[in-house]
């Protein structure tokens, strides 16, 4: 079987030939030693290659867009992935400033914003270690923001080339393996205050924020489902391994009818919407899963609690990725990795409805010793 043609069993209910197999995102350094030679993916050391190509000038840039899609493409084909990545941390702002060879100087152009990022070769991290004064959001902000989206989302119609690199991995990879599509996103930032205080005292705001954002998500699957689209992955991080960020209650009442209206509009295209966060879902899972029409959760976290067996069992066509826990393959040892990924491959047989992978980042540091047991327990086991 091809890579489309085992997702397309995983989907449809159907036996595949393996288990097919998806690593949410590979590290710049973990790739290179697989690929035996420096790979332009990962994280934050990607997004300081696009900001040393963009200083270096157009045609250094073009080289950088060139590589990173073919290394996306290699390190996926090198893992026998069965759904590609269609591209790693991009960050297309040209610095104004180059300090030294890690570091840059970047300016916004109003209100005299800059800030100074500097690359951490180690952990591959690409930073903010200096910039003006960013003030506290507040409610006042919020309301602002929302009007201005509110104001740009009548004027949203995208086109395949604003998708340049989807459109790049369909046509060079996409016959063959599935491509995960980025372009749905529904998410409270729950990472700033004021937005966890808007749930409780401007719930107006946020509902009207996720709206637009859910009416994005759908016209950019409108463009990209004729092309060949399938898999889009969207959602947002809002749980730990504690639980979500906010209740239940905000979750059902904000969050739950606008990831129903992308997963309905998704099913008119022939399409399938998967949510993404790591950490506990179980208080919302009979939201998440069973009443906002989700085909798939990826980042499913393990060592937050979200059982595979457990999952299938409440929710039994519900598509899970990941699972082997990237936490295990950093600090684990050899044995450790080969009795997760093992677990995890027989859950994913029991079910038929997991797309086996770690879970997030393989991140910088990890031991090879621990990357080469898991790919060889996948090996025996798939």
């Amino acid at each position: 079987m091809t890579g489309k043609e085992r997702i397309s069993c995983i989907l449809d209910g159907r036996t595949p030939d393996v288990t097919p197999l998806h690593h949410i995102s590979v590290s710049s350094r973990v790739a290179s030693e697989i690929l035996g030679r420096e790979a332009f993916v990962g994280g934050g050391i990607n997004q300081w290659r696009e900001a040393t190509a963009l200083w270096n000038g157009s045609d250094a840039h073009a080289e950088f867009v060139e590589r990173t899609r073919k290394d996306s493409i290699d390190i996926a084909v090198a893992l026998d992935h069965d759904v590609v990545r269609p591209g790693y941390w991009r960050d297309s702002r040209k610095p104004t400033a180059r300090i030294d060879e890690f570091t840059f100087r970047y300016e916004s152009g109003k209100d005299d914003g800059w800030e100074i990022r500097r690359l951490d070769p180690r952990s591959e991290l690409y930073n903010r270690v200096d910039g003006s004064a960013t003030p506290e959001t507040t409610i006042a902000d919020i309301e602002t923001r929302v009007e201005q989206e509110e104001s740009s989302i009548d004027r949203y119609e995208p086109r395949p080339e604003d998708f340049p690199d989807v459109c790049y991995m369909l046509d060079t990879i996409g016959r063959e393996r599935e491509i995960r599509c980025p372009g749905v996103w529904t998410a409270i930032p729950a990472s700033e205050a004021a937005w966890l205080e808007a749930t409780l005292v401007r719930p107006d705001l946020v509902e009207r924020h996720l709206d637009v954002q859910a009416t994005r998500s759908i016209r950019n699957m409108e463009v990209l489902a004729p092309l060949g689209a399938r898999l889009f992955f969207g959602g947002g991080d809002f749980a730990s391994d504690c639980g979500p960020m906010y209740s239940p209650a905000v979750f059902h009442d904000l969050m739950l009818p606008r990831l129903r209206r992308i997963s309905e509009a998704a099913h008119r295209l022939g399409v399938y919407h998967f949510f993404g966060t790591d950490g506990n879902v179980w208080p919302v899972a009979e939201d998440l899963y069973g009443r906002s029409g989700i085909d798939g959760h990826y980042e499913l976290d393990r060592r937050a609690g979200m059982d595979i067996l457990e999952v299938h069992r409440r929710y039994p066509h519900i598509v899970m990725v990941g699972n082997i826990s990237s936490f295990t393959l950093h600090t684990g040892s050899p044995s450790d990795v080969e009795e997760e990924t093992r677990n995890c491959l027989l859950e994913a047989g029991e079910t038929g409805k997991v797309i086996v992978g770690c879970s997030n980042i393989i991140i910088s540091g990890t031991p090879m010793e621990n990357v080469e047991a898991m790919l060889a327990t996948i090996s025996k086991y798939r």
